[in-house]
């Protein structure tokens, strides 16, 4: 038996086969799960041609986070593939080029405040979408970034992970009656088309393998996809509001 046999799960956030949602994916369908993909915009079909490196052929489906009427439509496709939801991976994000760098005062609201709507409040956007199709038992996890210092060139991109991270937390308080659990899961640096956007990147890179106590390997997204699919089986049942570090213990170490 696989660790995710019988579940079924919607994956948003896959553009190549180097990213971390596809890890999540590939796993999760090698342990049983019948999965989703949701892509957006110019970059759906980039998600639509990474889908067909999977084991087993997926639909995907357009779900534009700043589009309103993609949640009722998503919702309507997804219910109609899948019939219900037992679990969401949230891994959305985007900070225009304002935002990230060496001038942290140079954004704008307007450059901010869509850093925010994509990176942070999407989740919320995620459970307008599939909530009437999760039942008690059900779990939206997340994929974070460790917000708890300042660090170079990320700006605020770790402003809107901080924002991530507290609306898990009022996501856990609101969805927790319910039995669903919401929580995130903050990477270590790894080599993605995201991370490719973030000037700067090769500083994470240079230090994290020589400081993380477990070392770490920026091309390898094995660990981080394990962890994520742990939290979307039954096996955390009491775990909400969590944020779960899988960066070989680098967020512990001091300077």
């Amino acid at each position: 038996m696989g660790l995710l046999d019988g579940k079924k799960i919607v994956i948003t956030g896959v553009l190549t086969d180097a990213s971390l949602a596809f890890g999540v994916a590939q796993l999760a369908q090698r342990e049983g799960a019948q999965i989703v993909l949701t892509g957006a915009g110019r970059a759906l079909s980039l998600t639509q041609r990474t889908a067909r490196r999977l084991d087993t052929p997926v639909d995907v489906y357009e779900f534009d986070v700043t589009v309103a009427e993609h949640v009722e439509t998503v919702r309507e496709q997804v219910r109609a593939s899948l019939g219900r939801v037992d679990g969401v991976l949230h891994s959305i994000g985007f900070a225009p080029e304002a935002c990230l760098g060496d001038d942290f005062l140079a954004a704008q609201w307007s450059d901010v405040a869509v850093a925010m709507q994509i990176s942070a409040y999407s989740m919320k956007t995620l459970i307008d979408a599939f909530l009437p199709l999760m039942e008690r038992g059900s779990t939206i996890v997340g994929l974070d970034f460790d917000n708890t210092v300042a660090w170079p060139a990320y700006n605020w991109m770790g402003v809107a992970k901080a924002a991530l991270e507290s609306t898990s937390r009022y996501l856990a308080k609101e969805l927790g009656p319910r039995g669903i659990r919401s929580n995130l899961v903050a990477a270590g640096p790894i080599k993605t088309m995201a991370a490719k956007s973030i000037p700067g990147f090769k500083k994470f890179e240079d230090v994290w393998d020589d400081r993380a106590p477990l070392g770490w390997d920026v091309t390898d997204f094995t660990p981080v996809a394990r962890t994520v699919v742990a939290m979307l089986s039954d096996w955390f049942p009491a775990t909400t509001g969590e944020v779960i570090h899988v960066d070989g213990g680098y967020h512990a170490m001091g300077a």
